[in-house]
């Protein structure tokens, strides 16, 4: 997408919180007066020049903040990405750059609207669990000191990136994969700290408390924690089977169920870390494994890999509160593999095939792909449009565009248009009463899709083509 165009999206998606791995200046001159509040970053390349000239950390500022602030509201500037363990010969630059940044930015009087800190790794702290035993590296230590010095004195949150995926991968048999999926827990489920009795329910809460434990063993409890990345894939290979898109929806819907219900953490419940979905866009160009490709919500043409189950009432995204959603071909599937989906699709699966054989409202065009369409909606539709019933080995995808055309009217439209006649043409006391509960339900959806989308459903994307989303 172009700058213009992917901002429309967002808006489109009701995202009013993003954050950026760079500075790219035609995104921040395309979200001038859009509201949508952004996260923009200094690339880890960039640090060495920065961090050893203040005028080259001043120059910085004039050219990526000044130049667009107010109109583009900048909240934030994340410096570097999880250096510490990614690129550990500049760490000695970090504070540097920190602090230069930070005076450009005094200079400019924009201090107390911008904040800036520096996104880490989970694996600068040890002995994660349990979480009140957790520490610092102390390899680091001369670098993390000065950093949450000045993170207390500036206000300015710790930057975490925060992923129970790796977490149960690494701990398969020690973590339980419903602990990290945030699925309700039995109370003899839960993981309890022996030295606090803290119960935790889920993965992301022990990690988060773990970062605090290890602030207060450097005597640091001013500082909040901010989560700047956290996912789950949605495809991997054979060494990766638990990289679905079950679990990556699964996931993803209950850690916003968990921000939205603001209970916090257990051993901060009045401290609810916001955190940015890692990602908004599929990168399709990412080095194995397959799972680096696939963290994205939307596929790159900007339809939906899964829909996310958040309202409690069914499945939405903001461009979707009737629920109308839809099992289409993916672009760029040979016709051989396509042909054997159709036939299971119209076989084994028993989807509803009638419509396009010969003759039928949906014969034209004839081609296997638009054949194959309408097959695997059908089956998708019966399925309760359950997201795994939309895959058929890879070669389809969800979306919220109607592919019906002509008198070809696919299930997905079939369905809502049955459901709405049959609220429409009731008369008796029984059928007037379900209709009601229809138009109820739609109404209650809406209502929780304005609420999570409007005040905190967020969502990171990273431009390069990067795009990781949230709240700050």
């Amino acid at each position: 997408m172009s700058a213009t165009e992917l901002v429309s999206f967002l808006q489109f998606q009701k995202v009013t919180h993003i954050k950026l791995y760079d500075a790219d200046p035609d995104i921040l001159k395309a979200l001038a007066k859009t509201k949508i509040r952004v996260i923009i970053s200094v690339p880890n390349n960039q640090l060495l020049a920065i961090g050893s000239s203040n005028t080259t950390a001043a120059s910085w500022i004039g050219k990526n903040v000044v130049a667009y602030y107010p109109q583009t509201v900048i909240t934030a500037i994340a410096v570097g990405d999880e250096v510490l363990t990614t690129v550990p010969s500049s760490a000695p630059l970090l504070m540097p750059a920190i602090e230069s940044l930070y005076s450009a930015l005094v200079a400019a009087n924009l201090h107390n609207q911008i904040k800036i800190s520096t996104p880490h790794s989970a694996s600068i702290i040890l002995d994660p669990f349990p979480p009140s035993q957790s520490f610092f590296n102390q390899s680091w230590i001369s670098v993390i000191q000065p950093l949450l010095q000045f993170l207390s004195k500036t206000g300015s949150p710790l930057m975490m990136n925060f992923y129970p995926y790796y977490v149960f991968m690494q701990n398969k048999g020690v973590v339980p994969l419903d602990n990290s999926l945030f699925k309700p827990l039995k109370p003899s489920q839960e993981m309890v700290d022996p030295n606090t009795l803290l119960h935790y329910t889920n993965v992301l809460d022990a990690m988060v408390d773990a970062a605090y434990f290890s602030m207060r063993s450097m005597n640091f409890t001013d500082v909040v924690v901010l989560v700047t990345e956290s996912g789950w894939p949605s495809k991997g290979d054979s060494k990766e089977p638990y990289a679905t898109i079950d679990n990556a929806d699964t996931y993803n819907s209950n850690l916003i169920k968990h921000v939205l219900d603001r209970s916090g953490t257990p051993l901060h419940p009045e401290i609810t870390s916001s955190v940015y979905l890692y990602e908004l866009f599929n990168e399709d160009l990412r080095s194995p494994p397959v799972s680096e490709a696939n963290w994205g919500l939307f596929y790159a043409n900007s339809t939906p890999v899964y829909l996310l189950h958040v309202s409690g009432s069914g499945t939405f995204l903001a461009n979707d509160t009737t629920n109308r959603t839809y099992c289409i071909v993916m672009d760029g599937v040979d016709s051989k593999t396509l042909q054997a989906a159709l036939d299971w699709a119209c076989g084994p699966g028993r989807a509803n095939c009638s419509e396009i054989q010969p003759g039928e409202n949906c014969f034209q065009p004839n081609n296997v792909k638009n054949h194959a369409s309408y097959a695997f909606d059908s089956y998708y539709q019966k399925q309760g449009r359950a997201a795994s019933s939309c895959d058929f080995k890879g070669v389809a995808m969800i979306t919220t565009t109607d592919p019906s055309h002509g008198s070809c009217i696919f299930p997905g439209s079939k369905k809502i248009t049955n459901e709405a006649r049959t609220v429409v043409n009731t008369t008796s006391p029984s059928n007037g009463a379900g209709g009601s509960r229809l138009i109820s339900f739609y109404s209650s959806r809406i209502s929780a899709v304005d609420k999570a989308l409007k005040t905190f459903l967020t969502i990171i994307f990273s431009i390069l083509l990067y795009i990781p989303f949230m709240m700050f």
